[in-house]
């Protein structure tokens, strides 16, 4: 229903300090066109986008693309969606903000705004693999009734490595934890090692966040946040990956 997932569009006042952030991290640019005017710049490890924005109207969202967005809004209103905004004009390029249940901005773009990357997904960061982007909700059953009909498949519940709800789609592994355990999205790594998170991150110049979640073990899980403010979440725990992208 939204089409083909495109980024994680994140804004920062300081593009230079992210985008040198993500490539410490073993992250690499992808090419990007020339739609915004704003400085924009894509990094990628193969399986998921992070579309950095140096604009202070564009806020943390989801973003999608569908072709045809004037009719493809229609649908959505049909089908109940709130919208945050429309953007549809001769004179303009074409993109929609919707709203999901615990207001998470979904956006949807006609066309791309960079160039798929001949990164291989099996060239994972530094953090592990990614294994999915997850978003605080108030009700995991309102954010499944809310997102299965979008095209994302529930996987079930689990309290392992953390109480979340687990969704998968042909191209992002999607969970929802409980607001009160964190009320910020996280986007999650993980993979097997021999040490610690927190250990590897010392060793790359990484300092760990203390806000990591009762819920989670210090001993296999670390917290970082990027100079944006985005949380990312290195875990050892298996329980931690979805159904692969």
């Amino acid at each position: 229903m939204l089409g083909r997932f495109h980024e994680l569009s994140i804004p920062t006042r300081d593009i230079r300090a992210s985008v040198e952030f993500y490539e410490r991290l073993g992250f690499t640019q992808a090419q990007t066109g020339e739609v915004w005017t704003h400085p924009y710049g894509v990094l990628t490890d193969g399986r998921v986008a992070l579309g950095l924005h140096q604009h202070p109207g564009r806020g943390t969202a989801l973003t999608f693309v569908h072709p045809q967005i004037a009719e493809h809004s229609v649908e959505l209103e049909r089908r109940g969606m709130r919208f945050a905004y429309r953007r549809i004009g001769a004179d303009m390029f074409h993109e929609i903000g919707v709203l999901g249940p615990d207001g998470e901005l979904l956006v949807v773009l006609e066309t791309r705004t960079y160039s798929p990357s001949d990164r291989s997904e099996r060239e994972p960061s530094r953090l592990g693999e990614f294994r999915e982007l997850t978003l605080p909700a108030a009700d995991l059953e309102v954010a499944r009734t809310f997102w299965e009909p979008l095209g994302f498949v529930s996987v079930g519940e689990s309290r392992e490595p953390y109480p979340r709800l687990a969704l998968t789609s042909d191209h992002l592994n999607l969970a929802f934890h409980p607001r009160r355990m964190l009320a910020s999205p996280l986007l999650v790594f993980g993979g097997e090692s021999v040490r610690a998170p927190s250990e590897r991150l010392r060793d790359l110049g990484i300092e760990t966040s203390s806000a990591l979640p009762r819920e989670l073990d210090p001993r296999r899980n670390a917290l970082i946040e990027a100079p944006e403010g985005t949380l990312l979440l290195v875990t050892e725990d298996p329980q931690a990956s979805g159904a692969s992208p």
